[in-house]
């Protein structure tokens, strides 16, 4: 596996609550898988959670070279944490589409949380021409 791109982002927590506070549902369902959310409320810190999964979103995004446009939606991009507790990406849609054509095997993608943001970082694997 050879790396092919790499997306950052950063998000600030009240962003994510103001969000919650104008839109409510709208935007929770718009935005997060109903595994997204559950994640979420399970946690006592639950925005940071779901901040922490916007950012990895938008990493990913950002590593494709699209951002959020067309017939992309934000659940096309799942983010679950496996049962060591590493988040994970599972895609679909449009954005699993566009990941192919790029010739993305693998997403691998770190969340991390301070007081008040959550960074994460997203790199995206390949199928080396070596076949690895």
């Amino acid at each position: 596996m050879e790396i092919v791109a790499h997306g950052i982002d950063l998000v600030d927590f009240p962003r994510i609550e103001e969000m919650i506070g104008r839109h409510g549902e709208r935007f929770l369902g718009r935005v997060f898988t109903a595994s997204e959310r559950a994640y979420a409320d399970a946690n006592k810190n639950g925005v940071e959670k779901l901040a922490g999964r916007f950012a990895a979103k938008e990493a990913i995004l950002k590593l494709m070279g699209t951002g959020w446009r067309g017939k992309i939606a934000w659940t096309d991009i799942e983010i679950v944490n496996n049962e060591s507790g590493q988040p994970e990406v599972t895609l679909c849609g449009e954005v699993e589409k566009i990941a192919a054509k790029l010739g993305i095997k693998h997403i691998s993608i770190s969340i991390t949380h301070t007081a008040n943001f959550a960074i994460a970082s997203a790199v995206a694997l390949a199928q080396s021409d070596e076949g690895e």
